[in-house]
């Protein structure tokens, strides 16, 4: 087994062009931006500085490195490592960037010096941002001037702040420029990657990747996807998530391949970086690609290099109108975030399949632990037996699985007592054995008694005409478990959305959305995922308007303040729903 030292250390002397990053000045970095900084104050220090300090190291043009450059970046990074981490305490550096050049240097520079990054999502605010930073032990933060707001006021005992693109960042590696890579000081089994996994209760989970399984997941990603050095990998997911570094970066560090870094996704930019970098490869999550689809098309839309994209959540029609638009074919891909299960899409997969199962991968009824029967599917492809057909997807084979770090009762829910991996997500395999996504096991739904899988009715929904993106989720009902609520970012008449529902031949009886609420845009995670728990917790009780259908009716109409003490003090199941609980 190889290590990501050996492949960093590799790229010495190739002079190639390898990394590109286009850095660009905004406004919205200057907005409630922290002054500049030494690269040594304490996480708790304010230093003062103008604007124009602030927005300097941003307004540049575009940053080329070639691999070379990248290699002896990593190497001076990796020795100051050697000399400001103390030995008392787990190598761990939190890494709280955007998508800039310092992100895969410092990643490869701890790879050389055997240390571990752990990305630091920059949505997460105050004490949240706190745990995510002191639970992973970072003893060093990677940060820079545009998120020193978020840690003003937070105690973070025992962390060093280092700033990039300060002088005072400069003048402390200067005596380093010299390193050269030396990949002896790593192994396979040394840590390198600690990722938060989202979730929809409790503190997220930071997994463990070593240098070994990323390597192998980069090399089997190569493999398949024939990565070869002229390649452009284009990086437009956040790299503090796995998706990026996994699915992006990685396959690209094997190959030799370059890598263009957007700072932050942008759907308008996407086409116009795609070009401007020749990127024949990217990843994708959520709902990055329907919000490329929203923009407006141009006449030159296949006029680029871009021949692959590799994701999970687009959906099939949003990847064939993504085909179609662009002449580009989307794979989707499934890999559980911390590596205990992964399937792969091969030639001859039908539509809506992510892949067959291999040696191992069940299907099974959470409660029952028995294995769920195949899928019934009619000619259109639609499930007509979801009751019985759904289930977690559980490795029973060996996987990579590391665990998550100090957080053994997280470990537990994967690694059960049968020794087996359960990833947490639902899926159907239908009577040729390939596999097929169903959503997240938090995301499923008892209605009456009956469990359904919100992924299921989305996929239904989805052919509304009006609907330009669509969320299923539970209100919580204390008489009937749950009751289902749609978010559709789009247009809607509920008159033509109840005749919809009813024409629907794989819409089951207790599928249809209670609540309709109609906004202009999702909202998404940084990662681009529909932020389902925020869509939760508002409810019923939201700033945009809701539809609703009264129990008995068979169409829709607006929920108004009245409507809601109305039905609270009705004493029926939607009283439960808004008086004795309400909104979750």
């Amino acid at each position: 087994m190889e290590s990501v030292a050996e492949l960093v250390a590799a790229r010495w002397g190739d002079h190639r062009p390898g990394l590109w990053c286009q850095n660009t000045a905004t406004a919205e970095h200057t907005a409630n931006a922290q002054p500049a900084a030494t690269a040594e104050h304490t996480a708790n220090a304010q230093p003062a500085a103008t604007a124009e300090d602030i927005v300097k190291p941003e307004h540049r043009e575009d940053t080329v490195l070639t691999h070379h450059e990248v290699a002896a970046g990593a190497a001076a990074r990796a020795a100051l490592l050697a000399d400001l981490l103390p030995p008392d305490g787990p190598p761990h550096v939190g890494v709280l960037l955007d998508n800039t050049p310092e992100f895969p240097l410092w990643l490869s520079a701890a790879a050389l010096a055997g240390a571990a990054v752990a990305g630091i999502n920059p949505t997460r605010r105050g004490p949240e941002l706190a745990r995510d930073i002191l639970h992973t032990e970072c003893r060093l933060l990677i940060t820079e001037h545009t998120h020193l707001p978020l840690l003003r006021g937070l105690d973070l005992p025992g962390v060093r702040l280092l700033i990039t693109g300060t002088p005072e960042y400069d003048e402390l590696l200067t005596p380093y420029a010299n390193a050269r890579p030396d990949p002896s000081r790593a192994t396979p089994a040394d840590r390198l990657l600690l990722y938060f996994t989202s979730g929809s209760t409790g503190a997220p989970k930071a997994a463990i990747c070593t240098q070994g399984r990323l390597a192998a997941a980069g090399r089997s990603l190569a493999g398949q996807f024939s990565v070869r050095r002229d390649d452009v990998h284009y990086v437009c997911m956040p790299m503090f998530h796995g998706n990026a570094v996994i699915a992006d970066w990685a396959p690209a560090l094997v190959a030799g391949a370059g890598v263009a870094l957007r700072r932050r996704f942008s759907a308008s930019g996407f086409l116009t970086d795609v070009r401007r970098y020749r990127a024949t490869y990217f990843t994708y999550v959520g709902r990055a690609i329907q919000y490329v689809l929203t923009t407006e098309p141009r006449p030159d839309d296949r006029d680029h290099a871009l021949r692959l994209g590799f994701g999970t959540e687009a959906g099939a029609v949003d990847a064939a109108a993504f085909e179609r638009r662009f002449g580009v074919r989307l794979v989707e891909g499934y890999g559980s975030s911390e590596g205990g299960a992964a399937v792969q899409w091969s030639p001859g997969t039908p539509a809506g399949a992510v892949g067959r199962a291999a040696p191992g991968l069940v299907v099974l009824d959470p409660r029952t632990r028995a294995e769920c029967p195949p899928a019934d599917l009619d000619p259109a492809g639609r499930l007509l037996n979801g009751e019985e057909a759904i289930g977690e997807l559980v490795n029973r084979g060996p996987n990579p699985f590391e665990g998550y770090w100090r957080n053994p009762g997280a470990e537990a829910e994967r690694r059960r007592e049968d020794g087996a991996y359960w990833t947490g997500d639902l899926f159907y395999r239908d009577r040729d054995g390939f596999l097929y996504f169903a959503g997240r096991t938090d995301d499923r739904l008892r209605v009456d008694g009956e469990n359904l899988a919100a992924a299921m009715i989305e996929n239904i929904l989805a052919r509304y005409e009006g609907a330009a993106a669509v969320a299923v989720y539970a209100v919580p009902d204390p008489v009937t478990g749950d009751q289902v609520m749609a978010a559709l970012a789009g247009s809607f008449d509920p008159l033509g959305f109840a005749g919809f529902l009813r024409s629907q031949p794989d819409l089951g009886t207790k599928m249809a959305p209670r609540f309709v609420r109609v906004l202009e845009r999702m909202p998404v995670t940084a990662t681009n995922k529909i932020h389902r728990a925020r869509l939760r917790r508002e409810g019923v009780r939201c700033a945009d308007p809701v539809w609703w259908r009264p129990a008995g009716e068979a169409t829709y109409r607006r929920l108004t303040a009245a409507d809601i003490e109305g039905i609270g003090s009705g004493g029926n199941a939607e009283g439960s729903l808004m008086s004795r609980r309400g909104p979750s």
